[in-house]
């Protein structure tokens, strides 16, 4: 299997949220971190039918790129002026820790669990790697555990594979903290360096292109966070101004036209950008498509403050955190109904080139999809209503201690 049949991307990370302005909500980039999580989710379904096998779909992991933009913009927007002392950095931290970790030690749970009910039923082992070994090794989980998957300690994807980008997010909140505490209003030319350094770092020593994660995720986080932050640092004055305009005015034709062009380019750039070194442009597509959606100005964007879209978005990163999880019960059962009752509704197919476990072409293809999308919204509905949000509350109560 390719490294890009089995990856990414804020926040994951995923984005934790959508941040404000002036103490005004991003709610349509929230909705697009939703959009962007069934992406990335889509992207590693395997299926033979042709959503799974299109071009689109198929370089879909540069979503994750999405993710690292965002998250920088919201947490430049956020905390860029109030990291200058030592006890709004550990705050900081603190918070970001418990946004991000509690829903990652869970689904680490559930992986675990698993091997164990495989360990213990040989009938569940089926012609996969035994328990605990491969990905699911007890090195690799405690590697997971520190949060060091995306930080280059490991050879290989592991565990709950999209959560490399978690890990690297992570260290990316504490460089961020640390250099605005140190350079302070001078932050910027230190993003600037990274947000230039770090596309050539990976241009230079990746052989994947942008399809990369526990290897040099890191500096592609970094690339993605530093530019998202910049755009932050120098435009949150006028896009707030802006917005405020809008609001009165109600949507604008030229903004809706300028949004139909932006999601045009989009899926035009990641259809053709996935597999080449032009996907090293995806963090400045992203940033360009966040500028023009956090004005919030056409009808696009008012669709996407329709409640289920809004709904959609915060549940953006339990989506992206639990889906591998479901996709991989789903082929289980569907591995036991064939084994059971002869059904042929998974086997050996071709992914996007390379050999893969998974469900087969035609309307057993997209039924399975529609399956997989559905059951993950549901199970990322439990995971936010009772992980998610409780623990977020714990944290941001226990910060306030400090």
């Amino acid at each position: 299997m390719t490294q890009a049949a089995f990856l990414n991307p804020s926040d994951a990370v995923v984005s934790t949220h959508a941040g404000t302005i002036a103490g005004e909500r991003f709610q349509v980039l929230d909705s697009w971190r939703g959009i962007c999580a069934l992406l990335v989710a889509l992207f590693h379904f395997p299926t033979a039918s042709a959503i799974s096998q299109s071009a689109f779909i198929g370089s879909s992991y540069l979503f994750v790129d999405f993710f690292f933009v965002l998250s920088g913009f919201v947490i430049a927007s956020s905390y860029a002026d109030r990291l200058s002392q030592p006890v709004e950095v550990a705050r900081f931290a603190l918070v970001r820790f418990g946004r991000i970790y509690p829903l990652h030690v869970i689904m680490l749970a559930a992986f675990a669990g698993f091997e164990l009910l495989r360990l213990m039923l040989p009938q569940l082992h089926g012609t996969g790697a035994a328990p605990f070994t491969g990905g699911f090794d007890l090195k690799s989980l405690l590697a997971n555990l520190l949060l060091l998957q995306g930080m280059g300690f490991e050879d290989h994807l592991t565990w709950n594979a999209p959560s490399w980008s978690i890990s690297a997010e992570f260290f990316a909140y504490l460089l961020f903290a640390g250099v605005v505490f140190i350079a302070g209003a001078r932050a910027w030319i230190w993003l600037f360096a990274a947000a230039v350094t770090a596309p050539l770092f990976l241009l230079g020593f990746s052989t994947h292109h942008m399809d990369v994660s526990y290897d040099f995720g890191f500096i592609r986080c970094l690339y993605g966070f530093s530019l998202g932050a910049l755009l932050a640092w120098f435009q949150h004055d006028s896009i707030a101004g802006a917005r405020q305009l809008l609001a009165r005015s109600g949507p604008r034709l030229s903004w809706t036209l300028a949004e139909i062009v932006m999601v045009a380019a989009i899926v035009f750039f990641v259809s053709l950008a996935g597999s080449n070194d032009f996907g090293i442009a995806a963090p400045l597509v992203f940033a360009l498509a966040l500028f023009l959606f956090a004005h919030e100005g056409g009808w696009i964007s008012a669709l996407l403050r329709a409640p289920v879209m809004l709904t959609l978005g915060a549940l953006s990163y339990s989506i992206y955190m639990v889906h591998i999880f479901v996709q991989a019960r789903l082929i289980n059962v569907a591995g036991l109904v064939k084994h059971k009752l002869g059904l042929g509704l998974v086997g050996d197919i071709v992914l996007r080139g390379s050999p893969a476990t998974g469900f087969g072409t035609g309307w057993a293809g997209t039924v399975a999809i529609v399956i997989m999308l559905v059951a993950t919204i549901a199970a990322s509905w439990i995971t936010w209503r009772f992980i998610e949000m409780p623990a977020m509350a714990w944290f941001r109560r226990l910060s306030k201690r400090i």
